[in-house]
């Protein structure tokens, strides 16, 4: 594990922020409940001593602090840079840099790679020094890192054009939207929408103590059963996995000296690798989800049409292929990866 400062401020960025916030409130909930599931049993009841969030009823939940970063935006104002990362130049889906030559837009500490890193640093920190569950420090750095690594999945974070497609306006349905706020909230909500009936019955108790009765429980069943243990399954691992250093030979002889791979902004190491998982995501942008028909007659004409993404094309790709449920699955399941690293020594 690095050990770095926690969150620097940067405040020179905050002409980049996008408006809206990534998944919205229950993106990011989807996302905590999925990391829940997949929690070591014995490492939850810390997350709660740590986060002091325990209800009435003496229980627990990860989704109830997962938008707590966007809530705190105005007050913590050096934040808000750190739920994104925009590469210098980069303009999807033209120009694909993921960060390019030039790095990433304002502090090259100050993204929601570098965010990740960190807040997963002063954490191991604070479990190595003997975990005060009453320090202040701990609870915001897991409450940051829980939504950190959900905006990182939503692609449009990882976009720096047109400040995060926040300035792209389109149709969906028969409404006005900018590009951004569909991915951060109308594709999820389409996800819930189109769930099946047959996911509403219970599965079993070590599944259902982590569901609420929320509207998105009968997705998050779906994505859990049918998504990552069966069309997803040979993936699974692929999800947390993060390369090895390169082996080269070095002094002569057979003697093997590891190089470790380029890591932009030093996010990555052999076991939590944002910005290897990120990089995906942000060519999922490219090849299809920033729309090409937006840098064509007659939509980028002024005073031209809107473009409608409410289509077959688009909006039924999203669903056919489980685009979005996918990529939830796939931040809930890295969340959890990270917590478990994290946490290992607790509660033994």
């Amino acid at each position: 594990m690095k050990f770095t400062l926690l969150l620097t401020s940067v405040l020179s960025a905050l002409s980049l922020l996008p408006s809206t916030h990534a998944w919205g409130q229950e993106g990011h909930q989807i996302v905590a409940t999925i990391a829940e599931v997949y929690l070591q049993p014995n490492i939850l009841p810390t997350l709660c001593s740590v986060l002091n969030n325990q209800n009435a009823a003496n229980t627990c939940s990860l989704a109830s602090v997962a938008s707590w970063a966007d809530q705190i935006r105005n007050k913590m104002k050096w934040s808000a840079p750190l739920h994104y990362a925009n590469a210098v130049a980069d303009h999807p889906p033209q120009l694909c840099l993921f960060p390019g030559a030039k790095g990433w837009e304002g502090r090259q500490d100050g993204n929601v790679l570098a965010a990740i890193r960190n807040t997963t640093d002063l954490l191991y920190q604070w479990v190595q020094q003997g975990s005060d569950p009453s320090d202040p420090v701990a609870s915001e750095a897991l409450k940051f890192l829980i939504h950190f690594v959900g905006d990182m999945h939503q692609p449009f974070h990882l976009a720096g054009r047109e400040r995060g497609a926040n300035e792209v306006h389109v149709h969906w349905g028969n409404k006005k939207a900018n590009l951004h706020a569909v991915w951060d909230t109308q594709v999820v909500v389409r996800a819930v929408e189109n769930t099946p009936s047959q996911w509403e019955k219970p599965l079993a108790p070590a599944v259902e103590e982590h569901l609420h009765g929320s509207p998105y429980d009968p997705l998050i069943r779906k994505v859990l059963v049918q998504g990552i243990s069966q069309t997803w399954a040979d993936e699974f691992d692929s999800w947390i996995h993060c390369p090895a250093a390169n082996p080269s030979t070095s002094g002569g002889g057979d003697q093997i000296v590891f190089q470790p791979q380029w890591k932009p902004d030093e996010t990555d190491d052999e076991f939590i690798c944002p910005w290897n998982w990120a990089t995906p995501i942000h060519q999922l942008t490219c090849d299809w989800v920033w729309p090409k028909q937006l840098d064509e007659p007659p939509y980028n004409e002024n005073g031209g049409p809107l473009l409608q993404l409410d289509t077959e094309e688009y909006a039924g790709k999203i669903t056919e292929e489980w685009v979005v449920e996918k990529l939830l699955a796939m931040a809930g399941v890295r969340l959890a990866s990270i917590i478990n690293l994290v946490f290992a020594q607790q509660g033994h």
